[in-house]
């Protein structure tokens, strides 16, 4: 099949995100949400603690990309703009002529990782908001701005930015993607394992696309992705409902979100988008994460009725795993007790209603990617019962799951 047929490249991103899920312990969102990111030719930022696997997960998601020139950099307060973009050529120089390095620089690169965003220099600020928005870098030199064949960029922080130097990239970074450590203690132990040698098996399916491939799905196939006026509807609907929530966005981040509901649905291999793909919006519309939640609900109270219902028992799930907190230092007999009294059949009923919820949801043909999380949540709480209170080995827990 012809590689840059459109339909084959939306099958490859797909393969290639469930290769990236299979991977990464409880990130499945978060490579969906990338690669929508890419093909919408947005930039996207993962925040979260360090170790929570963020650098080698874009990694290898952007290593997926064949044929694309790759960038990375690590900022600091002191990162000159010439490190970034391209140093002097010393030999140039040296014969008199101010001339600089562009190769393997973001000057050049089709993909780019910059971590720890927010530690961006004073003097590099300009231009990295340059090269974000508009793709042009203005050489140290003068002359015309080069024009740079960045599709997107994922970024990594540990946190929040703390300036309105920060903000100003803040702002520019369509799509905020929370990342934490592992919850369930079954893939905590599954990550443990991956550690130890083991002869040596045969290697990993190892999808990818080429970069011309990428580069048509950007330009051409996603923006030819139809807009029903239904989704317009629903998307007025929402910025009032947020609105009334005091949670406002600018029109600028709502006219670019509608490229990101073009590519999920693109990726899915659908014509034009879907109310399901609304729910790439929870990553879009909040500033601080305490409003992510009040988002996810608006959102979801429009797409899917059964999504709401699993996040009310988010919240109960997410009462008992405190209440579990609570209980650290206590004796074996009195957490057992709370299990036999309370978490059992709380956890129970819980995960048969999220069942129910899905049979249903995948059967009308909605997301289940909702209801998927909060049952990888109900897993993980599950599993911390069963290891912390009832003393099972974090090993045997998978088989009970």
């Amino acid at each position: 099949m012809d590689a840059r047929d459109p339909q084959d490249t939306a099958k490859r991103l797909r393969a290639i995100g469930d290769e990236l899920s299979d991977r990464f312990y409880e990130r499945a969102d978060v490579v969906r949400t990338l690669v929508v990111t890419l093909l919408a030719g947005q930039h996207s930022l993962v925040l979260g603690p360090p170790g929570t696997a963020k650098s080698e997960l874009a990694r290898e998601l952007t290593g997926r990309v064949e044929g694309a020139a790759y960038w990375e950099i690590l900022l600091s307060k002191f990162t000159a703009p010439t490190r970034m973009f391209g140093p002097i050529d010393v030999a140039a120089l040296a014969r008199g002529e101010y001339r600089q390095v562009y190769d393997g620089r973001a000057t050049t690169a089709h993909i780019a990782f910059i971590d720890e965003i927010f530690k961006c220099s004073t003097a590099a600020l300009n231009e990295t908001l340059g090269y974000l928005n508009e793709r042009i870098y203005h050489p140290e030199s003068g002359g015309e701005p080069i024009r740079c064949p960045l599709i997107g960029a994922i970024t990594a922080s540990n946190e929040l930015p703390g300036g309105e130097d920060s903000a100003a990239i803040y702002d520019r970074l369509l799509v905020r993607i929370e990342v934490g450590y592992l919850a369930d203690p079954s893939n905590f132990a599954a990550l443990i394992r991956s550690a130890v040698s083991r002869p040596a098996a045969p290697a990993p399916e190892r999808t990818t696309v080429e970069l011309g491939a990428l580069q048509q799905a950007v330009t051409e196939a996603v923006p030819a992705v139809g807009v029903p006026d239904a989704i317009v509807d629903a998307v007025c609907t929402l910025r009032a409902a947020l609105r009334r929530k005091e949670l406002v966005a600018s029109d600028r981040r709502w006219r670019q979100a509608v490229g990101l509901l073009q590519a999920s649905a693109y990726l899915d291999g659908r014509p034009e988008v879907a109310e399901n793909d609304l729910s790439v919006l929870t990553h879009v519309l909040w500033d601080s994460p305490a409003e992510r939640p009040t988002v996810e609900r608006e959102v979801l109270q429009l797409v899917n009725p059964d999504a709401k219902e699993a996040l009310d028992l988010a919240d109960a799930i997410e009462e008992l795993e405190a209440q579990l907190d609570a209980m650290a230092g206590r004796s074996r007999e009195a957490l057992s007790e709370w299990v036999i009294k309370k978490a059992h059949n709380k956890l129970a009923m819980a995960g048969k209603r999220l069942e129910k919820l899905r049979e249903d949801a995948a059967r009308a043909g909605r997301s289940t990617a909702a209801i998927d999380r909060v049952t990888g949540r109900h897993r993980a709480v599950r599993a911390r019962v069963l290891t912390e209170a009832l003393g099972m080995d974090a090993s045997m827990v998978r088989a009970q799951l």
